[in-house]
């Protein structure tokens, strides 16, 4: 009966951002516990590799730019009805405060807030999220732990936290649930850029981590399973933060 209660047997999942990264290891995991995947990104071929490492039949590839209205209303309208969605695309790039430039910040805006925004919507609008479903927001630990030159980044996510939570509100009466997860620091090929333009490197970084280690993406997929999954039924408006004890830390 637990085990039953962790599956993702028989449910249909969005990821978006599924090409590479923390998307693709939820694309994956999703898999391994019995999902059918919707994945979507703006590269095709990373994400014939993301479905190519996947367990399973029947997941479907549609790639999509979450900054292009038009495409994502058009995947919305061709999905299959969903059980989960996993908003995940996103961009960061640091840039202080003094340098701001119009095209970063309504580049960043676009990318990881409005873009996820509109997806959302279209989804509702065509009826594509079953009654009951799940909807999960990968958003950063970066809104609640400010970093030199992290300013718009943290604005972009804390905006989306900030949706999320009324989102949960205005779908709660179709027992939908909407919750979202805030890493900290997760290596990837996105994190090992930003390390480098800050300065810093791994043994640096570790010595914030009681846990000794950094977060993979692997950390991030298997609490996303857990929100996806019926185990997390009575969760809503929660914003789960994943950090390895780096309460001071940022994604």
């Amino acid at each position: 009966m637990v085990n039953q209660l962790f599956s993702l047997s028989g449910k249909t999942v969005l990821v978006t951002g599924a090409s590479s990264g923390i998307g693709r290891a939820i694309a994956i995991a999703c898999s391994e516990m019995g999902a059918r995947v919707m994945l979507t990104a703006r590269n095709s071929e990373n994400l014939e590799f993301t479905k190519s490492m996947m367990c399973g039949e029947g997941h479907i590839i549609c790639p999509a730019d979450i900054t292009n209205e038009a495409e994502i209303q058009q995947m919305a309208e061709s999905a299959p009805t969903l059980d989960g969605v996993v908003h995940n695309a996103g961009m960061r790039r640091l840039m202080p405060c003094k340098g701001a430039k119009d095209s970063h910040i309504t580049e960043m805006l676009r990318t990881n807030f409005v873009g996820t925004a509109l997806l959302q919507k279209h989804l509702l609008r065509a009826k594509k999220i079953n009654r009951g479903s799940s909807v999960v927001f990968i958003a950063s630990r970066a809104a609640s732990a400010p970093a030199i030159g992290n300013a718009f980044y943290a604005a972009s996510k804390g905006a989306l936290l900030a949706y999320a939570k009324t989102l949960g509100l205005e779908l709660s009466p179709q027992g939908i649930r909407v919750n979202s997860i805030c890493p900290a620091m997760v290596w990837t090929e996105l994190a090992e850029r930003d390390a480098k333009f800050a300065g810093t490197n791994q043994e640096e970084l570790l010595r914030r981590y009681p846990l000794k280690r950094l977060g993979k993406p692997e950390d991030v997929a298997n609490l996303a399973v857990f929100l996806l999954s019926d185990a997390s039924s009575w969760m809503t408006g929660s914003v789960i933060d994943i950090t390895g004890g780096g309460e001071l830390t940022l994604m």
